[in-house]
């Protein structure tokens, strides 16, 4: 499944006044394309043709810029003319071209000759995301034939054994050796597989290598992710592994935290004011570190992980670390997905750690067979080869049931459509003592406690609006506290409200996707105590303005976070958003326990649905030719 080309819903039709009737203005009509992809396609498809001087331009070529306008946004870096009839629903009685008449209009086009399209098989590339895709896989190349760095082997091992002791170490220590030893890495694993503390393992080693060298220079090191919730949960994860290391090597990693803590790569590339594509630091000006983390890079788009190899000094350690079965970057590209299946695991800069250490089996299996995309499985829903929804029928819950602390999945599920009082019969007991709790403390003036107990548990969803979105949910946890204490007033402010910043501000220490509450202070007053790196952050409500109501949050926010325990709703099987990566996401943000609350249809098609981007980087890297 392609989660590009399905009908968009309610479409604007205003493109009647520009585009003659033909092709393009029908798909529109159908719902196939948007009237932002015609108009772009017509626009740019003119200028095409009054710079080609060759007259009218081709319908199918036409039709080929307006998918791949479409296929942009909706995640891809080209068209893939050779899935696209597979993935896309079209008005009846239509078909689509013939593949080699078609790939015959487009190169014969003025978009082809002007070059604003470029076609190679079946793949067509918009001119500035081939340009990336090319540039991505040379820099990549250019890194690979650098010399090695210059390490002292014998004490290497030495600090790969002290720092990583335990039988059970071996993926960290070979993920320490090949990061040690090459220029570029790139860390994946499930949640929990240990990808932060082999960071954490790198740094300190990385640092006792400079120790030794001329004038014992510590290295410069940037630690960065693509959002700024995702670049503190870095700061204090790194730290947090640490603690397992001796103290010399905890001071090691201190220093080097400390002296240059995480950030966005937004601000480690020196966003400019006037460009949201480039940035302070390229080619002409690379970044001055020796050693470059980059966190959560199943975030990374085509075009942020461009710049960011343009910025990168070529023999500087780069490591890239992620989880490929996640989510993908909400800009085109999945860059980390691309960059595992084209260099392989062997002989290349992969390194996959596969051992869980976060969670019990039960979550881990469930997770294994969504991302595996295993629905029923040949087991009958109590072995280890159980499918999801065979795992699933194994823990059913009858709604209204508390959650037992004993079970690490649970499913909760639910008749489509489901009502308004069968929603509150199943998520009341799931969600209700939290927030509770997270009131007293906050009634109580205890903001820490407050915040540690609104991390113990999270609702997710898949949507913001809707029936079982985020905004209904919010509404009716709201409705529920406010049903036993006047003092809660929904849609506004009182002790216990949980926050979820929505913007930057630099000024206030505050990241986009950090988290607070609401809490009494002694003189009676609300105050906004946040979780951010190092203690609480109390501020004055009046300072604070860029945050949302968080009793659930979407799972898209929730991405690179964890919680002792999680609860997801999924909306109904029609849901577009309600993919296998979604809900693999959602499960593994639990430590302890996940309650999956929803029907067997749902779950059924969110497995059934595989987001599959179009990109030609993982067969240009799999090439073993030069540049290009």
């Amino acid at each position: 499944m392609s989660e590009l080309f399905e009908p968009d819903g309610p479409h604007d039709h205003r493109i009647a006044a520009v585009a003659p009737e033909g092709l393009l203005r029908d798909l529109n009509h159908a719902g196939v394309l948007t009237a932002a992809d015609v108009q772009v396609a017509t626009r740019v498809g003119g200028l095409a043709v009054l710079a080609d001087g060759r007259g009218a331009e081709h319908d199918l070529a036409l039709l080929a810029l307006a998918l791949c306008v479409r296929s942009v946004r909706g995640g891809s870096v080209c068209l893939d003319l050779a899935s696209v009839a597979a993935s896309t629903e079209v008005p009846d009685g239509w078909t689509w071209p013939d593949h080699d008449a078609w790939c015959a209009a487009i190169d014969g086009s003025a978009l082809v000759a002007t070059g604003v399209l470029h076609r190679a098989g079946s793949l067509v590339h918009l001119d500035r995301y081939l340009r990336e895709e090319r540039q991505v896989a040379d820099d990549l190349r250019l890194r690979e034939r650098q010399p090695a760095p210059g390490v002292d082997l014998g004490l290497l091992e030495q600090g790969v054994i002290r720092v990583f002791p335990a039988p059970g170490d071996e993926e960290q220590r070979a993920a320490a050796r090949h990061a040690l030893t090459h220029r570029t890495t790139v860390l994946t694993g499930g949640p929990g597989t240990g990808k932060t503390t082999a960071v954490a393992g790198l740094l300190a080693l990385v640092a006792e290598q400079a120790e030794q060298g001329p004038g014992g220079r510590p290295p410069r090191v940037a630690l960065a992710a693509p959002t700024g919730k995702a670049a503190a949960r870095l700061t204090e994860a790194v730290a947090e592994s640490a603690r397992r290391f001796s103290t010399g090597d905890q001071e090691r990693v201190a220093r080097l935290v400390q002296g240059a803590p995480a950030t966005t790569l937004h601000r480690l590339l020196g966003a400019r004011p006037d460009s949201s594509v480039r940035f302070r630091h390229h080619r002409g000006n690379r970044l001055p570190h020796d050693v470059v983390v980059v966190d959560e890079a199943s975030m990374l788009s085509l075009t942020l992980t461009a710049r960011l190899l343009e910025a990168v000094r070529p023999d500087a350690r780069l490591l890239l670390v992620g989880d490929p079965d996640q989510l993908a970057s909400v800009e085109a590209g999945a860059v980390l997905a691309d960059l595992v299946a084209g260099f392989g695991e062997e002989d290349g800069p992969v390194v996959r750690l596969r051992t869980s250490h976060r969670f019990g089996a039960s979550i881990g299996t469930l997770a294994a067979a969504l991302r595996d995309g295993d629905t029923d499985g040949p087991g009958d829903g109590a072995g280890e080869d159980a499918g999801v929804l065979g795992l699933l029928r194994g823990v059913r819950r009858a709604p209204g049931s508390p959650a037992d602390p004993s079970e690490a999945v649970g499913f909760v599920d639910l008749a489509e459509p489901a009502t308004e009082t069968a929603l509150d019969e199943a998520l009341r007991p799931l969600v209700l003592p939290m927030a509770r709790a997270v009131r007293a403390a906050a009634l109580a003036g205890d903001g820490a406690a407050a915040l540690a107990l609104l991390a113990e548990h999270r609702l997710l969803c898949a949507h913001r609006s809707g029936p079982a979105g985020v905004a209904a949910q919010n509404r009716r946890v709201e409705a529920w506290l406010a049903e036993e204490d006047p003092g809660v007033v929904p849609g506004g402010s009182y002790a216990g409200r949980p926050l979820l910043v929505s913007r930057n501000d630099p000024g206030l220490g505050l990241a986009n996707g950090d988290t607070g509450v609401v809490v009494r202070a002694p003189d009676g007053s609300f105050r906004a105590v946040f979780a951010t790196a190092g203690a609480p952050r109390e501020l004055a409500l009046s300072r604070v303005g860029d945050v949302e109501t968080m009793h659930a949050l979407t799972i898209h926010k929730a991405q690179g976070s964890q919680a002792e325990r999680i609860t997801v709703l999924l909306p109904g099987p029609e849901s577009r958003l309600l993919t296998r990566e979604l809900l693999y996401t959602a499960v593994t943000r639990a430590q302890r326990s996940v309650c999956l609350v929803g029907s067997e249809e749902a779950v059924g098609a969110a497995v059934g649905r595989h987001v599959q981007r179009a990109s030609g980087l993982r067969e240009r890297l799999r090439a073993t030719e030069g540049p290009g």
